[in-house]
């Protein structure tokens, strides 16, 4: 198996790296600047991060004031508070005023998977991708999400990044560049399309590698931003291939592969099959074992893909 990593510390470490050149950036979290991977950020800027205590709603209101007084608030929290407890103010006081602020989810999906429903954050994504002026990035390694702290820096306006805390292994070459609104296309193939963002797209690769076994050819598209998404690269996957399995670690309503759908349907429509967490709440148990429980596999998407081919052939 393929070495894991964990993308905080890339999100950590290259907060670090902005942070010496530029004197703007500053750090917010709700008690939790260990499990978000800033204590280091702590000690190197004793006075440039802030430990709002567990008040998402304060914590979002602040950030929006800091970047409106100048600064550039990077605010890295549990992605299921983040979200869940301050939508209203990253609503109104952060995208409705186009505000530079970095909202940073971490442990998103079912990574805080033992601890039950009230710590998975399956909904986040649709939450956000809802409102208007939000970026959305889901970095699928510690490259890209090295490379999307800094775009998201550059970038002037809210942005949403989800990092994940799931060991996950690099896909991308050394000489990866991403770009917000860029889809990467991992693998060819003209059979079936498999899009993917976040810890999916590991799983993707796998089973994409499971299907040439069977004669069949899948191209693999990493998605990393789904606000805006890569419209390009969608129709030219439902035109090409003829037909798209996405997969996600969120409730299959609303999210990413509501998004692929949304572009398929209005463009080229296409067969698909949208696997993620199916409009349910998802049991207490290890991450493991969640994603076995959905059938976010290699071989669940294989089997996707398959029935999939299958159904285009009975058409």
């Amino acid at each position: 198996m393929s070495e894991l990593h964990d993308c905080r510390k890339a999100f950590a470490n290259t907060l670090e790296d902005l942070a010496r050149s530029d004197p703007r950036i500053v750090a917010l979290s709700n008690d939790s600047v260990s499990s978000a991977s800033l204590s280091h950020f702590a000690e190197a800027f004793p006075g440039r991060l802030f430990n709002v205590g567990i008040a998402e709603q304060n914590m979002v209101g602040m950030a929006s004031g800091m970047a409106n007084g100048g600064k550039m608030p990077f605010v890295a929290a549990a992605a299921c508070f983040l979200t869940g407890r301050a939508l209203e103010q990253i609503k109104a006081d952060v995208a409705y005023t186009n505000t530079n602020v970095k909202l940073c989810g971490v442990s998103p999906g079912l990574a805080y998977g033992p601890l039950g429903g009230t710590h998975h954050s399956i909904e986040d994504i649709a939450w956000l991708r809802a409102i208007a002026n939000m970026t959305i990035i889901v970095p699928a390694d510690p490259l890209e999400t090295e490379q999307a702290v800094r775009a998201a820096a550059e970038f002037v306006g809210p942005v949403y990044l989800r990092i994940s805390r799931m060991g996950v292994p690099i896909v991308h070459a050394a000489d990866y560049r991403f770009e917000i609104g860029k889809a990467v296309r991992l693998r060819d193939g003209n059979d079936v399309t498999l899009v993917a963002c976040g810890t999916l797209v590991p799983r993707a690769l796998e089973a994409a590698a499971l299907l040439e076994a069977e004669g069949i050819q899948a191209r693999v598209i990493n998605m990393a931003t789904v606000k805006p998404i890569d419209r390009e690269a969608i129709i030219a996957a439902a035109v090409e291939t003829g037909g798209i399995v996405t997969a996600e670690e969120h409730t299959i309503y609303g999210g990413f592969g509501s998004a692929v759908a949304e572009v398929v349907a209005t463009t080229h429509p296409a067969p698909m099959r949208i696997l993620g967490i199916p409009g349910v709440f998802a049991p207490t148990g290890s991450p493991e074992f969640l994603f076995e429980h959905f059938g976010l596999t290699p071989q669940g998407i294989r089997d996707a893909a398959l029935e999939l081919i299958k159904s285009r052939g009975r058409q």
